[in-house]
């Protein structure tokens, strides 16, 4: 009986083990201010989503509109995961990735409201956006232990994941690019004739065929994307055809887009058409 009750708590303890976690936040002071008569330093943040067992890999995600997360502590990683990300976090995890979620710098927040007044364009397409980048993934191989860096940009975040594909090169180990932003809607502007043959670590895009987005066509992005492109199929479309609860963030497919993504950092193969 004594050998039974501890062969259960062992299986609930290596349960538990299995989905411990620990988060930590990450703040860089990036030697600059903003400010004219007052002067406030910058800062860089993150938070960081570590798995219980060892892992030397890392994805980097930047949210959707509006794009900036305003993270002050780890208690901000809800709210700046879109659904299908919040809902199956736990696969990244499982699969020993850790997950980090950026924000743009202080500097970049701008007046706070329902439409971003800074971090567009201009500065997710800069060099000093993949030096900030380069600050958090400084700290993460140093003090974390993670070496291999996917960044990660859903919707008006594959501003920046593009940019940083590009500009940071083979710093990074690879980019995926979750219903890419390309103009029309004021925002992704920038990738007018945009260089996609001097992206030098491995590229992944993920598009619903039927994105309703006006801004994140399927069809521009098919056009470029050629093989490295996951097609989703199917979904429930619902509220606002941008929003998290539409085909755009994949309602109703959401756990085999993560599975698909995790497959493809782990393996490189890409699920050409999935959700059918």
């Amino acid at each position: 009986m004594e050998k039974a009750y501890l062969a259960v708590a062992v299986a609930l303890f290596g349960i538990s083990f299995a989905h411990a976690q620990t988060e930590a936040l990450i703040e860089i002071d990036r030697g600059r201010t903003e400010g004219v008569i007052t002067k406030t330093p910058v800062f860089q943040r993150a938070i960081l989503i570590k798995p219980a067992k060892p892992t030397d890999t890392a994805v980097l995600f930047f949210r959707g509109y509006p794009g900036i997360a305003r993270i002050q502590s780890v208690a901000d990683r809800q709210r700046n995961l879109l659904p299908f990300m919040r809902m199956n976090q736990q696969i990244f995890l499982d699969e020993g990735i850790a997950l980090v979620i950026m924000d743009c710098p202080t500097d970049q927040w701008g007046a706070p409201g329902p439409n971003p007044t800074r971090c567009h364009d201009s500065y997710r397409s800069s060099q000093e956006h993949a030096d900030d980048v380069r600050s958090v993934i400084a700290k993460l191989k140093d003090e974390h232990g993670l070496s291999k860096i996917y960044v990660l940009g859903h919707s008006m975040g594959t501003i920046s994941s593009r940019w940083l594909a590009k500009n940071l090169g083979n710093e990074i180990a690879g980019s995926v690019h979750s219903a890419s932003m390309n103009g029309g809607s004021g925002y992704g502007n920038s990738f007018s004739g945009f260089p996609y043959d001097t992206i030098a670590a491995p590229v992944l895009h993920v598009h619903n065929e039927n994105d309703a987005c006006r801004g994140t066509p399927y069809s521009t992005v098919k056009g470029y994307a050629g093989e490295n492109l996951v097609t989703v199929r199917g979904g429930v479309p619902q509220g606002d055809p941008c929003g998290g609860t539409h085909l755009h963030s994949y309602q109703g497919r959401e756990e085999v887009v993560v599975r698909s993504i995790v497959s493809w950092i782990k393996t490189k193969k890409v699920d050409r058409v999935i959700g059918e």
